[in-house]
């Protein structure tokens, strides 16, 4: 079997980064260390980093106190387990402490960031003056990931996409919500709500549209509804199987596993995608027929893309399969 069948299935449109399922958000410093320490806890048990760590600084810092809450957050990061993925949502960057935000932990912890969250991305133009800021603190190989906020933004969502130093864009719902001027109800907040009204479904399509267009990670807003896990993971099986989001925020230690369970494939499709995979191989990736039926390298590229999944979502994989998807 070749080294790495992504290089040979995988191309610019069928998903140029393969990030956890999982992105955790946390601005408070006891629970900014609980999350890191949780995280090598997951990856221990499930041997793969299963989760990001986003240390908040947009609403984590209190107001006033936007340069001490980036020192907190440039130790955080410096001193964390060398594999952990660990990443940083600086304020957006029309706001004064954005400058000294990139420039204080950017400048010294760059080289321990896994991407960089810039929220309130609106248009292109933001994205360039991130990734300039970026460039000019030594991190021009940091990869940023944008928050899409507001209806103008869903719209510019594909010229956003494409810029090459976007990973992935994360939609923000109370954001998207309040930006209609009380157009759109409350109750499109919610967990059932924001799966229902027609400009929010919209929005959300729109903008995981955009990212497949480019090869980037689309990313489903917060649940705010952190203490039903049946509901949250309802929700995240709709964005995921619906909607097509390949990774979802979670606010709360407690929405971790549950998003992991309702992100990860299920077990037969893992031991079907693990069975073509192999056989695909041995054939040299030309057509075989498996199952009564005819497969060729589209479906391969699916159902590597399952594999994938299944392992970062901590899913046990054969052994000659999991050499592949994780190479040490």
């Amino acid at each position: 079997m070749p080294a790495n069948p992504a290089a040979i299935l995988l191309g610019a449109q069928a998903g140029a980064f393969s990030l956890p399922v999982c992105d955790h958000y946390s601005g408070v410093e006891a629970r900014m260390r609980k999350s890191l320490a949780l995280q090598a806890e997951l990856t221990q048990e499930f041997g793969a980093c299963v989760f990001d760590v986003t240390l908040d600084c947009e609403d984590g810092a209190p107001v006033g106190g936007e340069a001490e809450h980036a020192a907190l957050v440039t130790e955080l990061a410096l001193a964390a387990d060398p594999k952990a993925r660990v990443a940083v949502r600086v304020h957006a960057v029309d706001h004064p402490a954005f400058d000294s935000d990139v420039a204080h932990i950017v400048g010294r912890a760059g080289q321990r960031l896994c991407h960089v969250m810039v929220p309130k991305v609106e248009r292109v133009e933001d994205v360039q003056r991130a990734a300039d800021a970026l460039d000019a603190a030594g991190a021009t190989g940091l990869m940023l990931h944008a928050l899409i906020e507001s209806p103008a933004a869903v719209h510019r969502a594909f010229d956003i996409a494409a810029h090459p130093r976007v990973q992935s864009l994360s939609f923000g719902l109370m954001d998207f919500v309040s930006a209609h001027g009380g157009a759109i109800p409350a109750s499109a907040m919610s967990v059932q709500g924001q799966f229902a009204h027609p400009l929010v479904l919209r929005a959300k399509m729109d903008m995981a549209s955009a990212c497949h267009a480019h090869g980037k990670v689309p990313a489903h807003c917060v649940i705010t509804e952190f203490k039903n896990p049946d509901a949250l993971q309802v929700a995240v099986r709709r964005a995921a199987g619906e909607l097509g989001y390949t990774r979802v925020w979670s606010i709360h230690p407690d929405q971790i596993r549950p998003i992991l369970a309702a992100m990860a494939p299920a077990t037969d499709e893992v031991d079907e995608a693990a069975e073509l995979i192999e056989r695909a191989a041995a054939a040299q990736w030309a057509p075989v027929q498996f199952g009564g039926r005819l497969h060729d390298r589209a479906s391969y590229r699916y159902y590597w893309q399952v594999l994938d999944r299944a392992h970062r979502t901590g899913r046990p994989l054969p052994s000659q399969i999991l050499a592949l998807v994780a190479p040490t």
